[in-house]
């Protein structure tokens, strides 16, 4: 099968986590033996970013780790015709310009072969819902949505039967526990700060936590502002910037534990979908602890695979007690692992992905109305 993905960034995850389970579901699909491109604007602005602070260096993590993946940098003006000419499946990332989503579009009311599909992995269509209207998606054959809570939305848009729940995975030839067990050594977390929508939460769930159990934090990650950083210093924690996903395992191998905050947006309104990093860290053999969060698909087993603190105050009991007993960390992490395994790597996701293309392709009324 050949299939071309067109996302805002393959080469580079600053600030940009769509690319770390896109990473592995491409590179799964390779392995089978499908033909999966990848496309990228020239100038993506999670590119530009990691150049300007790293140089073209900060683009080698990727390029060692995914030698199978050779993502195409495609000009303002590219022919997308001739870029998806002989394609049986394009399938058009979220985070890409409007016009991109149209001009897609509109080559596929023309009749192509290739079935369209959205894919939507954010909060906008809660947090920014005018922005997401705004998609001209008539031309579309459905939509990929990453939690049913998202997809929910999108039948109320009325998609129906058009959309589709795909929810991220842990690519598991990279994400792995370590194969041989050193020293670790207090906190990790890896979280970008964003616009500040969840800085009360990472004060109460992370920051005041680690400081009052006494474990050292090293915090990674991007779009820190200068109020954010003092905000660490004040609590003790190291700030060590960005680093590549594809060192996540290695750090995550250095520390007893990590924590989840959920951005607020997920924890109040879109609930049942968590973060990559949590298929990731779990994925890694690494005890982790959730502020609250509503696992409303039942993806996991709260209380099994991770911990859950209702507040501050549990959150430092439950650290403390993780630091305190390597039983219940190995315990807490071998249970994580096996849910990972059992039902969220990329290589399932892929399997999801293939099942859902095996149905036939019906021409949907919108494109009907729309032809």
């Amino acid at each position: 099968m050949r299939i071309a993905y067109f996302t805002h960034s393959l080469t580079s995850c600053w600030n940009h986590g769509n690319a770390h389970f896109l990473r592995g579901v491409l590179d799964e699909l390779i392995a089978r033996g499908h033909d999966a491109r990848a496309y990228e604007p020239h100038g993506a602005w999670s590119r530009a970013n990691l150049i300007a602070d790293h140089g073209v260096a900060g683009l080698k993590a990727f390029e060692e780790s995914y030698p199978r993946l050779a993502p195409q940098i495609y000009p303002e003006d590219a022919d997308l015709e001739g870029l998806v000419a002989d394609a049986d499946l394009v399938i058009v990332h979220e985070w890409n310009t409007p016009d991109l989503v149209a001009r897609l579009g509109t080559l596929r009311k023309r009749g192509p072969r290739f079935r369209l599909l959205f894919h939507d992995t954010h909060h906008r269509a809660v947090s920014a819902p005018e922005e997401m209207r705004a998609y001209d998606l008539s031309g579309y054959d459905g939509v990929l949505a990453f939690g049913e809570a998202l997809a929910e939305v999108y039948r109320g848009w009325g998609w129906g039967r058009d959309v589709h729940v795909w929810h991220e995975a842990a690519d598991l030839r990279r994400f792995r526990p370590p194969e041989q067990e050193t020293g670790r050594q207090g906190l990790v977390w890896i979280g970008n700060w964003g616009d500040g929508e969840r800085s009360d939460e990472l004060t109460e769930f992370l920051l005041r936590p680690a400081q009052a159990a006494g474990l050292p934090l090293d915090i990674y990650g991007v779009r820190y502002p200068a109020a954010a950083l003092e905000m660490l210093a004040r609590h003790g924690a190291r700030y060590r910037g960005w680093a590549p996903n594809a060192g996540a395992p290695e750090i995550f191998a250095q520390a007893l534990a990590t924590v989840h905050v959920p951005r607020r947006f997920y924890a109040e309104q879109l609930p049942g979908i968590p973060t990559i990093r949590v298929f990731e860290a779990l994925a890694c053999g690494i005890p982790l602890v959730s502020a609250p969060w509503d696992d409303a698909e039942g993806l996991f087993r709260p209380g099994t695979d991770y911990l859950i603190a209702r507040d501050g105050a549990q959150m430092t009991a439950c650290l403390a007690d993780l630091a305190a007993d390597p039983a219940m960390r190995a315990d807490l992490a071998a249970h994580g692992l096996e849910t990972i395994r059992q039902r969220h790597t990329c290589a399932h996701r892929v399997d999801e992905l293939l099942a859902l293309l095996g149905s036939p392709v019906r021409t949907t009324k919108r494109l009907q109305e729309t032809a």
